[in-house]
């Protein structure tokens, strides 16, 4: 597989941050790739890196948040906007480089959450 740096996501993603209040997320500790020959049906991932990096080799907590060009890349700036707003719901507000899961007892990352959250910030 093929990556390239995504500048226009990281941008966008910026922007994002500061629309939604997501002031747990740290910019520079937010990393936007786009893939190439992916063989995935989702338009993005998110990679989280585990506590051990953390804790054995001292390295802060970062995410490379995954544009699949072939997916991605053919959804309207709308449908792009959603796809990266659900992906920064994945960082949980400790940003310990873990990540959410669609389901827990606190919350639900899903397009009804993500619709709600547009319609909020008006986006």
């Amino acid at each position: 597989m093929k990556y390239a740096p995504a500048p226009e996501i990281q941008k966008k993603i910026e922007v994002l941050v500061g629309r939604l209040n997501f002031t747990h997320i740290k910019l520079k500790n937010i990393h936007c790739i786009r893939s190439f020959d992916a063989k995935t049906r989702a338009y993005a991932r998110i990679w989280g890196m585990s506590k051990l990096f953390h804790e054995v080799a001292g390295l802060e907590p970062n995410y490379i948040i995954e544009v699949i060009a072939k997916r991605f890349d053919k959804l309207s700036e709308r449908e792009q906007i959603k796809t990266l707003i659900h992906e920064l719901m994945h960082i949980p507000k400790t940003f310990s480089g873990a990540l959410l899961s669609h389901r827990g007892p606190h919350h639900a990352i899903n397009d009804r959450e993500v619709e709600k959250i547009l319609k909020l910030f008006s986006i």
